[in-house]
């Protein structure tokens, strides 16, 4: 055995020398990502049969809307990558579409562009498989190809502007000031871009060295609390309707009036609760994707 290990030992180092004065490396680290998927909106309107709340209990399957994913993936381990990412699809949220019945007489609505420009970093807590490192001749690579999974985190910016229908026509919520932004004490009116931190788990299946198709769901919590045009209390409607107009004392309160006022109070009145200012509007993503890697090739000198 141990003339064995000397002999190949003696034959190897001449090989390795050689390649290592200059070889040419497969590598597969830059990956293009292409998807489509739908998106889910958590926060004050719309929701589940229930008082609202946030992430999976407050789904609501009839507000889904698509949204469309490009990105860049640079993998150059088998547990970490870095990707860029961006996404442009539509929120949805209408309180007709629940039978909690103080959201069906709050009567709001809203749909939203949004634009969202993010990185993330992906952990994989399964190794995915590599192929053989040179091409040799009637030697065969991943005969036996996994799934592979991992987590994500990240940082991003996200354009929205949250919209409702009147007549027939759709009109752009942030302007009008629905909750009296803009008027004496209403406070200022809110940016229509806020930070976004995705979070979520994914999979991919490779197809073969270069093409994989996977699936990825992620959550979007965000800064902002006017995804959906609503956050606090509902403001003086007359004051509304003489500075702003009818349409915009519409969209401030358009309750249907299925609840009665308590102790002669309106719930829908000036001060009451229109939203939930504790909670920031929250969003999903759930997207089918198809992936294709970069051929590579990297030229590595001795450092002999």
């Amino acid at each position: 055995m141990r003339r064995i290990a000397t002999f190949l030992l003696l034959f190897m180092v001449p090989v390795f020398a050689v390649q290592a004065q200059y070889y040419k490396k497969n590598r597969y680290k830059y990956e293009i990502v292409g998807g489509l998927g739908v998106t889910n909106f958590l926060g004050d309107l719309g929701g589940a049969n229930r008082v609202g709340t946030h992430f999976i209990r407050d789904y609501d399957v009839p507000s889904l809307r698509p949204v469309l994913h490009g990105g860049f993936r640079y993998k150059d381990s088998r547990y970490w990558a870095a990707k860029g990412s961006i996404n442009f699809g539509w929120l949805y949220g209408n309180d007709r579409l629940t039978h909690e019945i103080y959201r069906q007489n709050r009567n709001l609505s809203f749909r939203s562009p949004v634009a969202e420009i993010s990185a993330q970093f992906e952990g994989y807590f399964t190794k995915e498989k590599q192929g053989h490192l040179y091409k040799i001749k009637n030697v065969k690579g991943w005969k036996n190809i996994d799934i592979s999974g991992y987590l994500f985190a990240g940082l991003g910016a996200t354009w929205f502007n949250p919209r409702a229908k009147y007549e027939g026509k759709w009109y752009s919520l942030q302007p009008l000031g629905t909750e009296g932004q803009g008027l004496p004490g209403g406070g200022n009116k809110y940016h229509r871009v806020t930070m976004v931190f995705p979070v979520g788990i994914g999979g991919k299946y490779a197809i073969n060295k270069q093409w994989s198709v996977g699936l990825e769901i992620g959550v979007r919590y965000s800064l902002s609390d006017y995804m959906d045009d609503v956050s606090t209390v509902y403001y003086n409607n007359d004051t509304i309707m003489a500075q702003r107009g009818a349409v915009a004392a519409y969209f401030a309160d358009p309750a249907l009036g299925i609840i009665g006022p308590f102790d002669g109070i309106s719930v829908t009145g000036t001060g009451q609760q229109r939203g939930n200012p504790g909670d920031k509007d929250t969003y999903i993503f759930t997207l089918a994707t198809v992936g294709y890697k970069f051929y590579v090739m990297r030229k590595t000198r001795s450092k002999f």
